[in-house]
């Protein structure tokens, strides 16, 4: 599920252009950036064929950053979206991380709820998409 191939990178981009870009319409500009070079990805397949990502930053002093969270229109509510959640904590763990910040877009603040994360703060707007940043201890 770690996403360590070329091949492996490029599904996860594919999945952020298909729902980020072109669903949501986040300039291409902003949805590939720099940090994707220091991240760990992840990538949900079914069979062979891509349906989920999500990236896990590392930011230093026990702390780390999950986003470009993005699964696939036909595949939603099936616990993909979860399983990568999951998958990228463990991956936190093994990297020393022990508190997880995220900007969720609104619309699925719920999801991170139901999976342990808190609001800290309001409600903000990033590339035009209401947001609030969540944070979660694990250990």
């Amino acid at each position: 599920m770690q996403a360590i191939t070329e091949k492996d990178q490029q599904d996860c981009f594919s999945i952020r252009i298909e729902v980020f870009v072109e669903e949501q319409g986040v300039p291409s500009e902003e949805e590939l950036d720099e940090l994707d070079e220091t991240s760990f990805h992840a990538i949900a397949r079914i069979n062979t064929y891509p349906v989920g990502t999500g990236r896990l930053i590392p930011e230093g002093n026990n702390n780390g950053r999950i986003g470009r969270m993005a699964v696939r229109k036909d595949y939603r509510r099936f616990g993909i979206g979860g399983l990568v959640l999951t998958y990228l904590e463990e991956i936190a763990l093994n990297e020393g991380i022990t508190r997880i910040t995220l900007d969720a877009q609104e619309y699925v603040k719920q999801f991170y709820s139901d999976h342990g994360y808190h609001v800290q703060g309001d409600v903000f707007l990033e590339v035009g998409i209401p947001h609030v940043t969540m944070v979660k201890i694990i250990n």
